[in-house]
């Protein structure tokens, strides 16, 4: 690491809800800048006018304040260095194409859409380029005065970047070490249209980072190929004593099969791809999101943080910080991570196993409130004590724990056939009484006094238990008998096991 302060950001379109892959780039950068003392700053790259999306951006801003991931400074945080959003740019970048052609750096382009088309189908893959841009319509094939006299008239032109073949071009990578691209191989990228008066991503990219001092671009590996041009645009400009260390982050692929990890994959797999619920405002369409889904931010944070980087160490629960602590970017995976959505599940319940009954309670009691149960918090809380270690979801409790709340109206049938014998009515009737004689109905107070009146009778504890939780619960599960009696109390247990031995029989 140099002296130079670290400065590192993230660079969102506005063009829809903001990708898993997306939340795992600004949370590697996050990590980065407090693993080093230094800043992140959020930009937005909203130069594509066509592709905005209305609501775009407040819903990536939210998405981190839900996650807990904290920006220094950008679009919404203010800062030294702005404005932030490029489309408020447009001047300082209408300067730096001048630059650029003024040193001969760059050049005018007039060719039509239809005109490209045409030597697309003239030429097997072609590409505007050192060897095709002489047979092309641009300041370097016709008159000065013509270029002059059809902007004047408002000809529609791009600018683009011009790359001269024989070059080696290094690119010194934190992840991949050097990566070097031939520059035959590069295109006259686009870096300004007149249309919209506005640069694309290469130009406005470099610029802005240039300004804002950025001294590390930690992107998405699917930027790779754009690094040579970068490079080069730094060279062009005279910066690359201020060029930014690149790194290049592992591809998020699909848990099955090949390729990367897109939202079809959460749709027929059954989980999110967005970290908020999105609704898209032109089709109507819902998606999921973690939030919704019931992930816990921590969870999801602590997940995404292990698909691509190793902390060389065997740990698996990470806080925020101790993430901050152990980030080094060198330990980041070359090769892409599959995303094993049901690890994701794992975490949540180790993060639910994690916080207290009564945090685990406060989100529950809602749930239990709005199926129609007014229970106390501390019975609430006791319930989440016994059944926290059965799910992954705050959400699966209730299904889980009804019982606890509302007596059985009907009895599993497979359960009824497995577990209630010719003589369980009998038993119950004979456990019901023992029961009606304990004063103290604490898990202490019948566990002893149960166990005997089993023991003399030489009753099969298997068949009396078994019993016993049916008719209380309505099936097979829950935990053990005598918490749950012992919860339940002695006048709701004796009710619900007289009501089972009446439809039961």
């Amino acid at each position: 690491m140099s002296d130079r302060k670290v400065r590192v950001r993230f660079a969102p379109s506005p063009t829809g809800p903001l990708h898993i892959g997306g939340v795992r780039t600004a949370l590697y950068n996050y990590l980065f800048a407090r693993k080093h003392g230094g800043d992140l700053v959020f930009r937005i790259e909203d130069t594509d006018s066509n592709r905005f999306v209305p609501g775009a951006e407040e819903y990536i801003i939210e998405s981190f304040r839900w996650l807990g991931i904290k920006f220094d400074e950008g679009v919404s945080f203010g800062g030294e260095y702005g404005p932030y959003r490029q489309s408020e740019r447009r001047a300082v970048y209408k300067e730096y194409v001048g630059r650029l052609l003024d040193a001969g750096c760059a050049y005018i382009a007039f060719d039509t859409p239809e005109e490209l088309e045409q030597k697309r189908q003239e030429i097997p893959n072609f590409q505007y380029d050192a060897r095709t841009r002489g047979m092309m319509r641009n300041s370097l094939t016709l008159p000065e005065e013509e270029v002059d006299a059809l902007i004047q008239d408002g000809k529609q032109y791009v600018v683009r970047f011009k790359i001269e073949l024989g070059r080696e071009v290094h690119v010194n990578d934190m992840i991949r070490g050097d990566v070097c691209i031939k520059s035959d191989i590069l295109d006259d990228k686009v870096l300004y249209k007149s249309a919209d008066e506005l640069p694309t991503y290469h130009l406005a990219n470099i610029v802005d980072d240039h300004l804002m001092e950025i001294s590390h671009v930690i992107r998405g590996e699917e930027w790779l190929p754009s690094a040579p041009l970068h490079v080069l645009l730094y060279e062009a400009f005279g910066w690359t004593d201020t060029m930014p260390r690149f790194a290049h982050l592992p591809l998020l692929l699909k848990p099955e099969g090949k390729g990367k990890l897109s939202k079809r994959d959460g749709d027929r797999l059954g989980f999110p791809v967005f970290p908020l619920e999105w609704h898209d405002p032109k089709t109507g369409e819902v998606s999921s999101g973690y939030r919704e889904s019931g992930y816990f931010p921590e969870a999801v944070v602590n997940f995404l943080a292990l698909l691509g980087w190793n902390p060389g160490t065997e740990q698996e629960m990470f806080t925020l910080d101790e993430l901050v602590e152990a980030f080094d970017i060198s330990r980041c995976s070359k090769a892409g991570a599959k995303f094993d959505y049901q690890k994701g599940i794992w975490f949540n319940h180790e993060y639910i196993l994690k916080k207290s009954n009564e945090e685990i309670a406060q989100l529950f009691a809602p749930i239990v409130a709005n199926n129609g149960v007014d229970e106390p918090m501390e019975r609430v809380i006791e319930v989440v004590r016994m059944m926290k270690d059965r799910v992954s979801f705050v959400k699966d409790l209730w299904p889980l724990c009804s019982f606890f709340f509302i007596p059985p109206i009907t009895y599993d049938e497979k359960t009824v056939r497995k577990r209630w014998k010719d003589y369980s009515a009998q038993q119950m009737t004979e456990l019901a009484a023992v029961l009606e004689g304990i004063d103290d109905f604490s898990v202490e107070g019948q566990e002893p006094v149960v166990m005997q009146w089993v023991e003399q009778k030489e009753y099969k504890l298997g068949d009396v238990m078994n019993a016993f939780r049916l008719a209380l619960v309505g099936e097979g599960k829950g935990p053990g008998m005598f918490d749950i009696s012992a919860f339940l109390g002695k006048a709701e247990t004796l009710k619900r096991l007289n009501k089972a031995i009446e439809v039961l029989g």
